[in-house]
Formats: C-alpha cells, sequence, structure tokens
C-alpha cells in the first residue's frame, strides 16, 4: 500500500519530466526551423528589394528617357533647319509639355580634332557657341576620345550625353543635358522613393543618391545621414540614369533609352569620324539600408522575436502541466486531509456521545443513590454537552466562512472586557486546576470596531489551543495586549504565549491551513479537528487585521493579533455605546 501510494506521488512528476524532455526537443527543432524560416524570409526581402529597385529604376530612367527623347528633333527638322535650328525648335516645343528637369541644355559638334560647344539660352531658344564649363571637361575629354575612336573616360556626375547617329555610323553632334538637381531632390526622386520604397505612407528603407564617378558627392537623402548611413552597411544598390546609345544606319532605331520607349529614328547629314558603339556608364548609384539597420538586422530581430514567442509558448506549456500537477496534489493532500477531519470529528463526537450515554444509563438505572454520585454524573453530561456544543459551533462556523459570512455585526469592542471573557470561557476547558494563566492588559487600550462574538470565538480558540498544545509541558500561559502605533496608524495587538515544545518550523507555514494538524499533535492523540486556527485566520483577516506565530523548538509558541483601532473621532462618536 505504501509502495502504491509513493508511486502514484511521483507519477505525475514523471510525466511532467517526460513533457519538459518533449518540450525540449521540440524546442530544438522549433529553432532549426525558425532558422529555415528566417533564411526564407530574408532571401524574400532581399527578392522584394531588388523588384522594388527595379521598378524605381525603370521609372526614373523612363521618364528621364521620355523627356530626353522629346528633345531630339525628327531627320526632316534637321534637314530643313540644321542642327542648331532644329534642336531650338524641339525645345520649344519640349518646353510647353514638360517639367523644367534639365539645368543646361547644350550641343556639342565635332570639329576637327576638337569639340564645338553651342549652348542653349533658355529665355530666347537660340544655340549659340560657348566656352566648355570646367565641370564639363570630363564629357569634353570623353568626346574627343571618341572621336579618335579611343576608350572614352568616366562620364560627369549629371550631364547626359546623347548622340545623334548618322547615316554611316558617325555621330554628327551630342545633345548634352544636365539635370536639375534641385528639382530631382525635390520632387522626382522623394516621389519615387516613397512610391517604390515605402508602405502605407511609411518609408520602410533610408535611401541615398550619390555620383556614381564620386561617391562623396549626394545627389539625394530620403532623411540626414542617410548617405552615411549606407555607406556604412547598404542592403542592396542600383545603377541611375544608366541610358545607352548604340549608334545604328538610318532607318533603324537609334538611341534607346534603357527603362523609356525607343527614340525618333537615325537623321542628319553624317560628318565626323566613324565612332564605337558609344558606352553610357551610370551617372548615379542609388544605395538603400532598412531602417532597423539592415536586412539581416531585419530578419535576425524577426527570429528572436519568433524564437521569444516559442519558447515562452512551450515555458507556458511547461508551467501549465506543473501547476495542474501541483494542484491536483493539493487537491490530493486536501482530500486526505478532509477524509482525516471527518474521522477526527466522527471520534470527537463520539466520546462526548459515549460520556453522556453513560451517565444517563447509570443515572435512569439508579445506579447513583448518592447526591454527590448524582452530581457528579451531571457534571459530565454537562461537560460533554459543551464539548459537543463547541465542536457543533466550530463546525458552523466554519461553514459560514466558506459561505462569507463569518462576520454578522460590528460594533465598538472594549478588548479588556473581551479578553478576560474568552479566558472565563476557556478555563472550564482546561480540567487543570494548576495551570496559571498570566495576563498584562495595558490599560487604556482604544476600541476595535468588530464582530464581538466572532473575535471571542478567536480569542477562545487561541487560548484553547495554547492549553491543548503548550500547557501540558508547563502549566502556564500568557496572555498581553497593547496599543502600538505602526506605518498605517494605531493598532492593538495580542499575544497568546505559552511554553510547551514549540512548532516545527517546516510547519509554521501551514498551521493556519484548514484540516491541518501537526505530527505531535497526531502522535499524541490531541482531541482537535484542524478547524481552530484556520477559523482564528479567517475571522482575524475579515477585520483587516494579521496574525503570525512566533515559535522555536523547546521554546513555546506565541500567536500574535493585529486589530486596526477605531479613529479617535470615531471614539468621541461612540464613548456613549462603549459604556
Amino acid at each position: 500500500m505504501g509502495m502504491e501510494k509513493r508511486l502514484n506521488a511521483w507519477l505525475p512528476w514523471a510525466s511532467v519530466a517526460l513533457l519538459a524532455v518533449l518540450c525540449g526537443v521540440l524546442a530544438v527543432l522549433q529553432y532549426r526551423w525558425t532558422g529555415e524560416i528566417s533564411e526564407a524570409e530574408r532571401q524574400r526581402l532581399e527578392e522584394d528589394l531588388r523588384d522594388r529597385l527595379d521598378r524605381l529604376q525603370r521609372e526614373l530612367n523612363g521618364d528621364l528617357a521620355s523627356s530626353a527623347r522629346a528633345l531630339q528633333p525628327p531627320a526632316s527638322l534637321v534637314e530643313q533647319l540644321g542642327s542648331e535650328g532644329a534642336y531650338a525648335e524641339q525645345f520649344v516645343r519640349w518646353k510647353s509639355v514638360h517639367e523644367p528637369i534639365f539645368r543646361r541644355i547644350a550641343i556639342a559638334v565635332p570639329c576637327g580634332e576638337d569639340v564645338q560647344l553651342y549652348s542653349l539660352d533658355f529665355g530666347r531658344a537660340r544655340f549659340s557657341a560657348a566656352a566648355w564649363p570646367d565641370e564639363w571637361s570630363a564629357t569634353r575629354s570623353r568626346l574627343q576620345h571618341r572621336l579618335g575612336g579611343e576608350p572614352a573616360g568616366p562620364a560627369e556626375s549629371a550631364l547626359l550625353e546623347i548622340p545623334r547617329p548618322g547615316e554611316d555610323g558617325r555621330e554628327p553632334e551630342w545633345l548634352l543635358l544636365e539635370p536639375d538637381l534641385d528639382y530631382f531632390r525635390a520632387h522626382e526622386l522623394p516621389d519615387l522613393v516613397a512610391r517604390d520604397l515605402g508602405d502605407s505612407g511609411r518609408l520602410e528603407y533610408d535611401a541615398a543618391v550619390v555620383a556614381q564617378a564620386d561617391p562623396s558627392t549626394i545627389i539625394y537623402e530620403s532623411s540626414a545621414g542617410a548617405a552615411q548611413r549606407t555607406v556604412q552597411v547598404a542592403d542592396a544598390s542600383v545603377s541611375l540614369l544608366n541610358l545607352r546609345f548604340p549608334a545604328g544606319p538610318p532607318g533603324e532605331p537609334g538611341a534607346r533609352f534603357a527603362g523609356g520607349p525607343p527614340p525618333p529614328r537615325n537623321f542628319g547629314r553624317g560628318f565626323g569620324r566613324p565612332s564605337r558603339p558609344p558606352e553610357m556608364p551610370a551617372l548615379w548609384l542609388l544605395r538603400v539600408r532598412h531602417q532597423t539597420g539592415s536586412l539581416e538586422a531585419l530578419v535576425a530581430q524577426a527570429r528572436r522575436r519568433n524564437l521569444a514567442v516559442s519558447g515562452g509558448l512551450l515555458l507556458l506549456i511547461l508551467a501549465t502541466v506543473t501547476m495542474l500537477v501541483r494542484l491536483s496534489r493539493k487537491a490530493q493532500q486536501l482530500a486526505d486531509l478532509q477524509i482525516h477531519f471527518v474521522a477526527g470529528v466522527s471520534h470527537e463526537l463520539r466520546t462526548p456521545l459515549a460520556v453522556i450515554r453513560t451517565a444517563a444509563y447509570n443515572l435512569r438505572g439508579q445506579l447513583a443513590h448518592r447526591p454527590e454520585q448524582v452530581e457528579e454524573y451531571g457534571e459530565l453530561i454537562q461537560g460533554a454537552c459543551q464539548r459537543l456544543g463547541g465542536l457543533v459551533e466550530q463546525i458552523l462556523r466554519f461553514a459560514g466562512a466558506q459561505a462569507g459570512q463569518i462576520i454578522r455585526h460590528r460594533e465598538p469592542v472594549d478588548l479588556k472586557t473581551l479578553i478576560e471573557r474568552s479566558l472565563a470561557s476557556a478555563q472550564p476547558a482546561a480540567g487543570n486546576s494548576n495551570l496559571v494563566f498570566e495576563t498584562h492588559i495595558q490599560p487604556g487600550l482604544p476600541p476595535v470596531f468588530a464582530d464581538p462574538e466572532a473575535l471571542h470565538h478567536a480569542f477562545q480558540n487561541l487560548i484553547e489551543n495554547a492549553m491543548k498544545h503548550g500547557a501540558a509541558r508547563e502549566a502556564w500561559i500568557g496572555v498581553s495586549a497593547r496599543a502600538v502605533d505602526d506605518a498605517a496608524g494605531l493598532a492593538v495587538e495580542i499575544s497568546v504565549t505559552d511554553r510547551g515544545p514549540g512548532i516545527p518550523a517546516e510547519e509554521q507555514k501551514q498551521i493556519f491551513e484548514p484540516f491541518f494538524r501537526g505530527r505531535r499533535a497526531v502522535a499524541d492523540q490531541v482531541h482537535g479537528t484542524g478547524l481552530g486556527l484556520d477559523l482564528v485566520r479567517r475571522i482575524v483577516e475579515a477585520h483587516g487585521g494579521t496574525i503570525r506565530v512566533q515559535s522555536a523548538p523547546g521554546a513555546g509558541a506565541a500567536f500574535i493579533v493585529r486589530l486596526r483601532a477605531m479613529a479617535p473621532e470615531k471614539q468621541d462618536e461612540l464613548a456613549h455605546s462603549l459604556g
């Protein structure tokens, strides 16, 4: 039977241990699955970002290509007005329907080994010979190399070169377009970045556009410091204004702009040396970085969050099962205590009933002839009835406490009178004329607002508890009461002390639980139901007070009750009720 009981006690914990192992295995698998999911998410984010950048590149190049194509005159107009006149006439048509996205427009015309520059006067819509600006020196050198059939040098950071293919593959002139950076910074680039790199009006990425040839030259920043942040960590980058202008014979498509529709067909008179197909490198570079730091940081953050949620769920499952096991064990222990309580109550009821039945039988059978014998049997019956009545009252009070009816009526209570009444009620149960009650009650104790019957029952229980468990060793019980002033205000502290064997430390937290009886009380067969101290605790706490025990093995025990005293103004109002 004992082996089976121990097995039943350890079986739930073995189940918890097995569940913990399974949760550990699941945690390892979850860690691996989360890693795979994170890698897939990283690839998805990279592909999504690449798609966004490609779309932004196509849109920007397409817008610029469409606007630049509209500046190229048709071949018939070149034949009619010449190059300068045709480009000027085309500009007049262009500016009426296009945004002013170019800051300067010029034509570069081969002249021997050099290239002559003709700059457009926007106000008069006329081209005139002009000196090459210093910032266009790289473009002049590029065009000179292309005239000589040599590899071209780097492009300007913000200058487009659009050749007009000739009939024999030569390039009669180049249209030079310098984008207006202020317009691109204020309108074009912010709109594209917000549309292609944002979500519901919120920008997800830091974006910076820099010159391809010189990354220190910042064209645009989505926010202050974005260029510096994207230099440190860039999730992706894409070239912008990477238009291509392959030469071709007349009748075939000429310059085709990356991201835009094809330009007009080849036109014009051919002159100059044959040149290789031009290779127009990208002018700008767009770098982006996620605002969390990087895509890697974003994925790592999501992975940590998923692991935290998964781990939390596993721990919650494990904690729930552990709590259920503890509650089930607690319920089992409570059931065992209730069984012992029923057995104890049955014994407590049988004993006084047996005394009453025996005494009544003797009286009825006229076995007691002398008056002193009749008086003795009467006292036995009276004591048994009192014991039986106390037991019934305790059980009824416990039932009332379970139903939330532990306090019935409150009134101002004089504790000195109540303590003396409780001592008087408990003394007949002592059965020991040598028992010494030592009381120390401070004069002028403030009253408490309480249920006098409930407090009387609580104090009587404490005194009888000290008599049963402490007076057997030394027939002495001390009762004291004094006023104390703590952080919560004025209070009254009542102490019931004995000099018995004391309460073991491991039992001190359980003695106020219902049905609990200490090992020593069970071993010594001390009468009791295990309800007394639980009722005392409930009564004291229902009055807003506290109860605690101080005990050490062999040094007795002291039960200390602290109750809130009535406020002085309330005492004055109710002084007449105290007599």
